[in-house]
């Protein structure tokens, strides 16, 4: 915030200037404070020992200074977080019946209609782009100073942390250091070589699309289904058919991101699926008995003429706020697993004729959402982002944490 209203551009080497002055002024201060308190109290213990007594006749304190996490401090205080760049310059909030409404950065609001640019179709657009740096209807000058995480180049992520780092940090300090989807091990490598160059005592890097959640939700378009007469007087049965005593079928364990695994047993019978078993590892509890009760439903629904497809359609891509990766690919839920499992079981296993009739489009590691809700790969900030477990946000990476920017929510660790 500060770097921006001085109209000063985050990656430019006044900016680190600037982060070495503040930095070096607030640990002065700190030395001043800690002195003052170890006359009334004394100095800590070892202190003569420390490096701390070649400079100084006393000190309370054995280290003054950090840059912790403060990405929930930063929401209620109405700032920026830490040393972070701006994530972005806007913000989609869902209100009542699941309308989102696009909130801007304040700042820069005032100044877009303060320059008379600010328009409702612009505010949309940045959303969309995720950034202002290539939109050519806002002076060159403005969208030099906005600069978001994933405008930053690494190296210049790294400057601005060493610059504070040296200046009178002693812990580490939090921050991210954002990578393109794009970026290589070599890339990464290069970063934290810069950063024990430079001082560094720590690093937390953040490569787009290595989690399995999109950055920006895009609306998509449906394709328009054309339904026979036929069709449209099918009737649906009103109870499911006859199990029969064999089933044959497949047992697949996938990882999920609760640290467990999830065993998933699908059988059919001579007319089409038949039934799913899921089991949970060794959770129990309520946990354990919604695994049970979607297995249960499930089964229901394949016994009921529902095709297995409009299963899949209905479950794939649901998130938790846990996601891993496995082998056959992303992992967003427990019930985007079943539906991949199902998917898998249609096209590989399947012995009646179904895998030859699934007409479901295949995802691929590249294409985790939803038709109204795809990655954006055109731009830089088409990182993957989790949802927030209490508001359903997106959330953000930052600082070696999580946050939710319309709740409040944070995760660390």
């Amino acid at each position: 915030d500060m770097l921006i209203k001085l109209g000063i551009p985050y990656d430019s080497k006044e900016g680190r200037e600037i982060a070495k002055r503040v930095m070096n002024f607030i640990h002065k201060a700190a030395i001043r404070g800690s002195q003052k308190l170890a006359k009334e109290r004394g100095s800590f213990p070892n202190f003569e020992k420390s490096v701390h007594a070649k400079k100084f006749p006393m000190m309370r304190n054995a280290t003054l200074t950090t840059i912790a996490p403060t990405g929930t401090l930063s929401i209620i205080a109405g700032c920026s977080s830490g040393i972070e760049p701006l994530f972005m310059l806007t913000y989609e909030r869902r209100v009542l019946d699941d309308d989102i409404l696009v909130e801007g950065y304040p700042f820069f609001v005032e100044i877009a209609k303060k320059e008379d640019f600010y328009t409702e179709d612009l505010m949309q657009q940045i959303s969309e782009a995720g950034s202002i740096a290539h939109l050519i209807e806002i002076p060159e000058g403005i969208r030099r100073v906005f600069v978001t995480a994933h405008d930053i180049s690494p190296k210049a992520h790294v400057r601005m942390q060493a610059a504070f780092q040296t200046s009178g940090v002693d812990n580490a300090v939090s921050k991210t250091i954002n990578f393109p989807n794009q970026a290589t091990e070599d890339d990464i490598k290069e970063a934290y070589m810069l950063a024990y160059k430079l001082g560094c005592k720590g690093l937390t890097v953040y490569r787009s699309g290595s989690r399995t959640y999109d950055v920006l939700s895009k609306k998509g378009t449906h394709e328009e289904k054309i339904i026979d007469d036929s069709e449209k007087e099918m009737k649906v049965s009103k109870k499911p058919r006859y199990r029969p005593d064999i089933t044959r079928g497949i047992t697949e364990r996938v990882r999920v991101g609760c640290g467990t695994n999830l065993f998933i047993t699908i059988n059919e019978d001579d007319e089409s699926l038949a039934e799913l078993f899921l089991s949970l590892g060794k959770s129990g509890g309520c946990v354990a008995s919604h695994i049970e009760s979607m297995g249960r439903l499930i089964s229901l629904a394949l016994r009921s003429q529902i095709e297995p497809e409009e299963i899949i359609i209905q479950l794939k891509s649901i998130r938790c706020p846990s996601p891993t990766f496995g082998p056959e690919g992303a992992v967003l839920s427990c019930a985007d697993a079943v539906a991949k499992a199902i998917e898998r079981f249609l096209t590989l296993y399947s012995t009646n004729g179904k895998a030859e009739q699934n007409e479901l489009k295949q995802t691929t590691l590249n294409d985790f959402g939803t038709p109204d809700k795809m990655m954006s790969l055109s731009h830089t900030t088409s990182g993957l982002r989790p949802e927030c477990p209490e508001c359903g946000n997106l959330v953000e990476h930052s600082e070696g944490c999580i946050l939710c920017r319309v709740c409040g929510y944070s995760k660390c660790g």
